[in-house]
């Protein structure tokens, strides 16, 4: 058994903000895997389903952001596991828009979120690292997560969205390399070319690499006439 926790605040006005891309990972991948209703439970909301033969719990804490490991260590010791069966999706300002990253222990760099999970259960737990920039300077970090993902921004994030859920199944298995494959195929997918190298056909898994936000994704097979910013808030609601 896993624990999959997605990091972000409660309430409608932090739907789309950035700190809250963590809470709209594990959320796509309930949608898209057949999970069990969400219900209240461990200072938070639950879920639970199976991805490639593992059994996973998805877990939305309700506490706030700075008091994450609260719901995160009742819920582990309910579930009798150790720190190092918890997998942890949350923001990281270091890297890049569209860029995620897999991340065994370590520290919690400033992050509210992480640095309550630190105190309640320690630093040995996954992590999930999903790019959203810097805004440039320290100063404007509370501010800039805070706020909502702008327009320019809902393509991407749309795109790593599918791209996680895509690769859940991956990750539930152990293999981070393909799971950051699925994502990559998402924000980065493959141009067909003639004049294009057999070779290029498909990105490979590379930490350094920044996947190309700009890339769009293939059109849906229903027309649909909102916004992308608009599909990502009617998801939500």
């Amino acid at each position: 058994m896993q624990l999959w926790v997605g990091l972000g605040n409660p309430g409608a006005k932090y739907t789309t903000n950035r700190h809250n891309i963590g809470w709209m990972a594990v959320e796509r991948i309930a949608q898209d895997h057949g999970f069990s209703p969400w219900r209240a439970k461990f200072q938070g909301t639950i879920c639970d389903g199976t991805l490639g033969g593992e059994k996973i719990i998805l877990l939305r804490p309700e506490t706030f952001m700075n008091l994450s490991g609260q719901s995160v260590g009742e819920a582990m010791r309910f579930y009798k596991l150790d720190s190092t069966d918890v997998t942890v999706w949350h923001d990281e300002i270091d890297l890049a828009p569209a860029k995620v990253r897999v991340k065994a222990g370590g520290g919690h760099a400033g992050h509210n979120g992480l640095r309550s999970i630190h105190q309640h259960v320690g630093p040995h737990y996954d992590r999930v690292r999903m790019g959203v920039g810097h805004p440039g300077h320290k100063d404007r970090v509370p501010g800039y997560v805070l706020s909502d993902f702008s327009k320019s921004e809902a393509d991407w994030l749309d795109d790593v969205l599918r791209g996680v859920s895509d690769g859940a199944v991956h990750l539930a298995q152990g293999d981070s390399g393909k799971f950051l494959n699925a994502v990559a195929l998402r924000v980065a997918p493959p141009r067909s070319s003639s004049s294009a190298p057999k070779a290029s056909a498909a990105p490979q898994p590379d930490s350094d690499r920044t996947p190309n936000p700009a890339t769009e994704p293939a059109p849906d097979p229903k027309p649909d006439t909102r916004t992308a910013l608009q599909r990502l808030a009617d998801r939500f609601r």
